[in-house]
């Protein structure tokens, strides 16, 4: 759950970005990347360890540090190629805050995907850029077409019930971002967007403090995408951000190009599947580093994760969604050796691609870290009695579901989601409390590693009293 201390922290942030902005206007020209030169370098001087797959992530832990200086980025290509850059973690062409919070529906949070809770559900914040008051409106239509996008990609697909999502209407004072249609083209937006980020056209970058002081004003943060108002395809992925609020991760996509959906699908592959890329980067040499904790990168071959049963070895000669069948690929984590990957290339290598069997399979164990496979709306609080009917929610198709009565199951419900308490006969003195409890689990064969699987069940517990 969110924790609310930090949300003046935020838009203390939030202000702090807003003394590199440009004025409103009309578009005027600009340099390549002002921001290069405008955002000021990390002032701690240091940077964190090396990440396994090949990338330098902030020193601080608990990720405060990610809103100043530099972030590292994926660059993602019109032809599905994916690459890194180093940007600035501020915008020239973000809005004061006064010039948004004046603007009437300012940060108003719609829930255009309702499922349930938060605290059982993965809440995915979607938020506007370079969306005037009068386009709210279209914002919301494009958030929508969006999350359409990311959730027709399996596992997705089938675990589409597990997720909540929220658009949260960021008023800027122009249409559209910087960079589009023109390198030149200058916005001055709520959060900043702007191509040509690093002089990279299609890289699409925001400001992140600005980012944060918008996520905190949803009720929960388990993923963050910015939609912005342009329909010229281009992105990033903010792998390294770690905010206070909880969630790992932004992915910015253009709301307007059909296209940009599968960055987001790419992004939350690092954010929930805690996978690794798959890609290569050419001015990276060998791997010699220790063995990577990353499910979807190891240093040994096939033989070897069979004889020592690690890795993926459970996958092994199975034919994957992405295309031939999993194996050990030479590549992988920006290195060109060293390191080998599951498939020849899934959704982390290239965009327009599948996640392969062990992404997949990580995918859904990143879904259930977030969201429960059994709902209820009667609160484990409530002391049932034997005029009480009770239903529960199992949100993914074929979850099995078993209802026991002080520990011995009673075989005649189960699966049934309805129950009448009087049905389940306790016996005894009258006053005596018996525990009644439903336990579901998805016996998906999707996830076949035993670490992993106790996340596909959930108990529920009750008192009943005759």
């Amino acid at each position: 759950m969110r924790n609310s201390r930090f949300t003046s922290l935020l838009l203390a942030g939030a202000t702090a970005s807003a003394a590199l902005t440009v004025g409103a206007g009309p578009a005027v020209a600009a340099p390549s990347d002002p921001a290069a030169v405008a955002a000021p370098s990390d002032p701690s001087g240091v940077t964190g360890p090396a990440d396994p797959d090949g990338v330098t992530v902030p020193a601080d832990p608990d990720g405060v540090s990610a809103s100043r200086g530099e972030q590292d980025v994926e660059v993602f290509a019109e032809d599905g190629a994916i690459s890194r850059a180093r940007v600035p973690a501020a915008s020239p062409f973000v809005a004061e805050p006064s010039m948004s919070a004046a603007a009437a529906g300012d940060g108003a949070v719609t829930k255009i995907v309702n499922n349930g809770g938060t605290d059982s559900k993965l809440d995915v914040v979607m938020i506007g850029d370079g969306y005037t008051a009068a386009e709210q409106e279209k914002f919301r239509k494009d958030a929508a077409a969006k999350w359409k996008d990311i959730s027709a990609v399996q596992p997705y697909a089938a675990y589409r019930k597990l997720f909540n999502v929220w658009a949260v209407g960021a008023v800027s004072a122009q249409s559209g971002v910087s960079g589009d249609p023109k390198q030149s083209t200058v916005r001055t937006t709520a959060l900043g967007s702007r191509f040509w980020c690093n002089s990279i056209e299609r890289l699409l970058c925001v400001d992140i403090s600005a980012v944060d002081a918008y996520a905190a004003k949803a009720p929960q943060a388990d993923l963050v995408i910015v939609v912005a108002n342009t329909a010229k395809y281009g992105g990033a992925g903010y792998g390294s951000t770690r905010s206070p609020l909880g969630y790992e991760g932004i992915a910015t996509v253009a709301g307007g190009n059909a296209a940009s959906g599968q960055i987001a699908v790419h992004e939350t592959g690092h954010s929930l599947g805690k996978l690794a890329d798959e890609y290569v980067a050419e001015d990276q040499g060998p791997y010699q580093g220790a063995e990577p904790p990353q499910p979807n990168l190891t240093t040994l071959s096939a033989d070897r994760m069979r004889k020592d049963k690690a890795k993926w070895y459970r996958w092994l000669g199975k034919a994957s969604p992405d295309g031939g069948n999993v194996g050990a690929y030479q590549g992988g984590g920006n290195h060109p050796s060293g390191l080998n990957r599951p498939t020849d290339n899934s959704v982390m290598r290239s965009l327009g691609r599948e996640f392969n069997l062990p992404g997949r399979e990580a995918m859904i164990a990143g879904f259930y870290r977030h969201a429960s496979t059994l709902t209820s709306a009667t609160p484990t609080t409530t002391k049932l009695t034997a005029t009480d009917r009770l239903t529960v929610d199992l949100p993914v198709s074929g979850t099995k579901l078993r209802w026991y009565l002080d520990g011995k199951e009673v075989t005649a419900l189960r699966d049934r989601r309805t129950i009448a308490v009087a049905d389940l006969g306790p016996t005894g003195p009258k006053p005596a409390a018996h525990e009644l409890k439903a336990v579901a689990n998805d016996p998906t064969s999707a996830v076949v590693d035993p670490a992993l699987t106790p996340a596909l069940t959930r108990a529920l517990v009750w008192s009943v009293t005759r």
